[in-house]
This record gives structure tokens, C-alpha cells and sequence, in this order.
């Protein structure tokens, strides 16, 4: 079973709770115990609800879902035994994303929030309530699952040998990857349009001083930031390294949770904050983000001077802005030191960086990298400068762009010299797999099942459970 698969399985396994909660045929089954795992009953409720969520995920199973489903409830029950048992440990911030990632999927693919709402017969509140659990034990799961294979190495000579005798089909597949290196420029904002920003965050102040109104009203009404407007503004236990050093002064400044910080300006824009908790070297508040409206003409402007740095560097002659004083060809380097306001690239020459669990690296597959640059990325050669264009950065501001494509490699299996780190990431999930199946194993022999007698002649992944 890959991986994808199994986090799919156990996904579908922690949901089980709400879709029960939610689903009206469900509440016509008679319940019945059908498997016991240790102390724990799984209920036939218990496997209809998964077997519902497989086919809203449109997942199929590889077996007999009659089999498979309790299976992979019962083995989710030993993990999460397991995690208690060495308690492991989540945080609410991580549970909190993990509900609201899920909730964005859910109205995503429904078409809005009342119609999620209308769908399970609850409000947003109620469904978050539901969530919470499920997803707690979920990360619990992971954890678990994570601290079982932590010390998994593999060595060079351990993906020689695996991939030696691997049949050609059985190789995996690297998709077109690219090199990107951009400039970016940041229309400026008039200064009336950041006034009329700061004197509404004024007025909400005051109402939340007169009492008219609460902060998280405010919040969910106005606030500009979507990952915590929904919550009254509210950010989890955080620490200020994991703060924008300005809005971070400001917060642990803080000591009476009645008063409103003074308007602070942030990477992101402005916003008013106020205290709920300090816990040691971690901060909770929750806070209103409003963000001043470039105008039209402020990116034409902005696109004209890109549209000219472009043409220079296609030429390698310097822009007339520089008077002459820049000697020798223009290239697009130079124009990323000199004009560029993306403090993320800058330093490297304007090439873009992929962060991913694996690490750091410059390849981006198109489908990584942000739409916009995508979309103008896929069209063009080895060493061309684009058109400048407009895009919405990782901060959620409005900037205009030009990108030059330094590297296309083209779709292809993989080798050794070429893709060793994703090759060595196939070597490592399958040692992992293996761990966690033997772990599985185990477990079950020193674990009390009892069976419904129907389901002692399933075919099951993991050896032991009929006994």
C-alpha cells in the first residue's frame, strides 16, 4: 500500500466520527459490535460511515471493503493507542489548521459555505466542533506513525541495489521541472487609500471600546486575513520568531486583553490586535487585517516600468534610469539587485525557491509553482524574459512581474545521477511501509481481538488478527 494511500485511509478513518453525526441513513443502523481491538469496539456504524466518506473521497479499496474498512479501523485504533500510551503530543494550532484545510476542501468541492452548512444540518460552528476530535486523533496517528520510522537511513548503495533489478515500467515517472528567476515590483499605494484603511481600523476600536461591538464580530465581519477571520481573528499560541517582527513588537506589548493595540503596519498590511493569553515565550491574540487597495493606476505604472527593464535586458542595454552609469550588458540579474522588491529572491539572483519536506531546492514542477507564473512560465524557452504580468504574492499583496526561465528539464524516468533524492524518497517510504507493517504485526500478537464470526474468512492485509 504507498503512502498517498495510507494517509487517505487514515484520513478517512478519523472522520468516521462526524460523518456518523451527520449522515441521516446512518442513524437508521442498528448498531452492533463487530470487532474489539484491546479495549476499544468498532461498530458497524463505524465501518458504514467510512465505507459513505470512501465514495464521496472516491477511493476504492483493494480488497473486500467488507474486510478492508473495519481492518484499517481496527490498525488506526493500535496507533492511536500506541500515542497515548507515549504521549504523544499535538498542538491546537495544528488541529485547528487541519479543520480548517478540511472545512476549505469541503466548500470547495460543495460551492459555498451554506450549502456545506445546509448539506450537514449544521452551522460552521457545530461542524468545527465535530471536526476537532477526529482530527486530533488523526495527528495523533501521524505522530505516532512518524515516531516509529524517525530513524529510518537509507544509503546510496541501498537505492543502487533496489533499482537495480526494477523492471522499466516500475521506475518512477519525474515530471517537466523548472528554474525560475523573477523580479517583481510593488505598485505604490496612494497615501489617501491608507488613511481611509487606518480609519477604519479607528472605527472599529472605538465601537469595541463603546461596547457596540465585540473583536470577534469585527473580525469575522472585516477582516482581510481568511485564515482567521472565520475564528474571530484569532491566531493559536505563537512565538515571535513565527511573527512578522512588527506586528510582533506590538503583540507582546500587550498586557490588558480589554484594550486594542495602537494600528501597527505589517509585511501584510494593517492591523489592530488584542490580547487573549501568554503562555511562557508564546503569545495568543486575535487581530483585524485590513489591506489598503492598489489602484489601476499605480500596476500601469508599475507594468510600464517592467515592460521597459524587460526590453533591457532582452538587449542588454541599460534602462535610461540608470543615466548612463551602468556599464557592460544588462542582464537580468542586474535588474533583479537593482529593481526587484521580492526580499525572498533577491539575494539569489531572483531565482524562485521550492520548499518541501525534503528541503530546499530551485526545481519547481509546473503545478508547484504559483498559478501566474506557471501560466507564463509553460510557454516559453530556455533563457527568454517574459511580458510583465500581475500576480498575488504568498503575502496576499497585488505585485507585477517579469520571470526568465533559466532550466527546463523535460519529463523522464528517473536515474541515479540525475534524481538520486527522489529515488532515495522512494527507497525511504517503502523501508518505512515495511516498518510500520511489521510494527502492525506485532502489535496484533500482543493485543486482545475478538471477531464477528463473519469475518473470520476475510483475506486481511495484516496477518494475526483472527486467532
Amino acid at each position: 500500500m504507498n503512502k498517498k494511500k495510507v494517509v487517505l485511509l487514515v484520513l478517512l478513518a478519523s472522520l468516521v466520527s462526524l460523518v456518523q453525526a451527520q449522515s441521516d441513513s446512518l442513524r437508521s443502523i442498528v448498531d452492533e459490535v463487530i470487532w474489539v481491538v484491546g479495549d476499544e469496539a468498532i461498530l458497524k456504524s463505524d465501518v458504514e460511515a467510512m465505507r459513505l466518506q470512501s465514495e464521496q473521497e472516491g477511493l476504492r479499496w483493494s480488497g473486500d471493503p467488507d474486510c478492508s474498512i473495519p481492518e484499517q479501523i481496527a490498525v488506526q485504533k493500535l496507533f492511536l493507542n500506541q500515542a497515548i500510551t507515549d504521549s504523544v503530543e499535538v498542538t491546537e494550532s495544528e488541529i485547528t489548521n487541519g479543520v480548517e484545510q478540511y472545512i476549505e476542501q469541503m466548500i470547495s468541492a460543495i460551492g459555498s459555505r451554506e450549502k456545506l452548512e445546509e448539506y450537514h444540518k449544521k452551522n460552521m460552528s457545530q461542524i468545527r466542533a465535530d471536526l476537532r476530535e477526529s482530527f486530533r486523533e488523526r495527528q495523533l496517528v501521524q505522530g505516532m506513525q512518524q515516531k516509529l520510522t524517525k530513524e529510518i537511513s537509507v544509503s546510496p548503495a541501498e537505492v543502487r541495489r533496489y533499482f537495480k533489478d526494477l523492471p522499466q515500467d516500475s521506475i518512477p515517472f519525474v515530471p517537466t521541472e523548472v528554474e525560475v528567476q523573477i523580479i517583481t515590483m510593488q505598485p505604490r499605494i496612494e497615501q489617501e487609500e491608507i488613511n481611509r484603511v487606518k480609519e477604519e481600523l479607528r472605527d472599529y476600536t472605538d465601537r469595541i471600546n463603546k461596547g457596540e461591538s465585540t473583536f470577534q464580530t469585527l473580525a469575522r465581519f472585516y477582516s482581510e486575513d481568511p485564515g482567521t477571520a472565520r475564528r474571530g481573528g484569532e491566531l493559536d499560541y505563537t512565538a515571535r520568531s513565527m511573527l512578522d517582527p512588527a506586528f510582533a513588537n506590538v503583540a507582546f506589548s500587550l498586557t490588558d486583553p480589554k484594550k486594542v493595540s495602537k494600528i501597527v503596519e505589517s509585511e501584510f498590511g494593517f492591523h489592530i490586535i488584542q490580547l487573549i493569553d501568554k503562555r511562557g515565550e508564546k503569545i495568543k491574540v486575535r487581530h483585524i487585517l485590513r489591506k489598503p487597495v492598489v489602484s489601476d493606476e499605480a500596476i500601469q505604472k508599475a507594468m510600464t516600468r517592467l515592460d521597459s527593464l524587460s526590453e533591457a535586458i532582452r538587449t542588454g542595454v541599460a534602462p535610461d534610469v540608470l543615466n548612463g552609469m551602468f556599464k557592460g550588458t544588462f542582464t537580468f540579474e542586474d535588474g533583479v539587485s537593482l529593481f526587484s522588491d521580492d526580499k525572498d529572491t533577491r539575494n539569489n539572483h531572483g531565482l524562485m525557491a521550492n520548499v518541501t519536506q525534503e528541503g530546499r531546492t530551485s526545481r519547481f514542477k509546473l503545478a508547484d509553482l504559483p498559478s501566474e507564473v506557471a501560466k507564463v512560465v509553460d510557454g516559453m524557452e530556455v533563457g527568454a524574459v517574459s511580458a510583465p504580468f500581475q500576480m498575488i504574492n504568498e503575502r496576499g499583496k497585488t505585485v507585477c512581474a517579469i520571470v526568465k526561465l533559466k532550466n527546463r528539464r523535460e519529463g523522464h524516468k528517473a536515474t541515479i545521477t540525475e534524481d538520486f533524492q527522489i529515488m532515495k524518497n522512494v527507497v525511504t517510504a517503502k523501508q518505512r511501509e515495511k516498518k510500520l507493517h511489521e510494527w502492525v504485526v506485532n502489535r496484533i500478537k500482543s493485543t486482545y481481538v475478538r471477531l464477528n464470526e463473519r469475518y473470520r474468512d476475510c483475506k486481511f492485509e495484516y496477518e494475526g488478527w483472527v486467532k
